[in-house]
């Protein structure tokens, strides 16, 4: 049995660690306890259900992501709100996609701590500081947030599984399924081929909207 303390984010962090290695599915309090060499009713002192773990693993996302994010803040300190908007967005897709459906674990989840206040603070007061009213800052932001984040999750759902050797969506497939639907069937190269770019577009689409219905109004 192990001798070192548990604790909530030691049990996070191992569980993170197997979310890289089964997936959201196959993650269970039983494998994590498997892992830190104890036994799995010595999990639920510190947690209720798997829902209480996972929102300690997106709190633990969030810790992680946060002194990146901060970085690249300070890499540009007289950045835009354009571009302080986008390079946060960038930041927080790039986090998610460390983790095996880490975009379906951060998801929906409440925050076991104030990490996400300074970030969220920050992001707040660069729109307001622009011109955007308390409330529109607010919306952009959510907006955004909830773009990226539902971005990601098609992303890991429909892209090549990391724990596979596979391609990803079968677009001719697709195509052929479609055949009665031209555009339907066309549209597939466009969603789910080079996620990158797409995420790109999306985004620089979301922002010039922003712009103009939340801020420029």
């Amino acid at each position: 049995m192990a001798t070192t303390p548990l604790d909530r984010t030691r049990v996070a962090r191992t569980a993170l660690k197997l979310l890289n290695e089964t997936g959201l599915d196959g993650l269970t309090l039983r494998a994590i306890a498997k892992d830190l060499d104890v036994k799995a009713p010595a999990l639920y002192w510190h947690f209720k259900d798997k829902q209480a773990l996972l929102d300690e693993m997106a709190t633990e996302m969030l810790r992680r992501m946060t002194e990146d994010l901060a970085a690249d803040a300070d890499a540009a300190p007289d950045a835009d709100w354009r571009t302080a908007f986008t390079t946060a967005m960038r930041g927080l897709r790039r986090h998610l996609l460390m983790y095996r459906d880490g975009a379906k674990v951060y998801s929906g989840t409440r925050f076991t701590d104030l990490s996400y206040a300074a970030p969220m603070e920050a992001q707040l007061r660069t729109l307001t500081e622009a011109g955007f009213t308390p409330g529109g800052a607010a919306r952009a932001w959510l907006t955004a947030y909830s773009y990226t984040i539902g971005y990601v999750i098609e992303e890991q759902a429909m892209g090549p599984d990391p724990a596979k050797e596979a391609g990803g969506y079968d677009l001719a497939a697709r195509a052929e399924r479609l055949a009665a639907y031209p555009l339907a069937a066309a549209a597939g190269q466009e969603m789910f081929r080079d996620y990158d770019a797409g995420f790109e577009k999306g985004l620089a689409a979301l922002v010039t909207g922003i712009g103009a219905t939340l801020r420029d109004a």
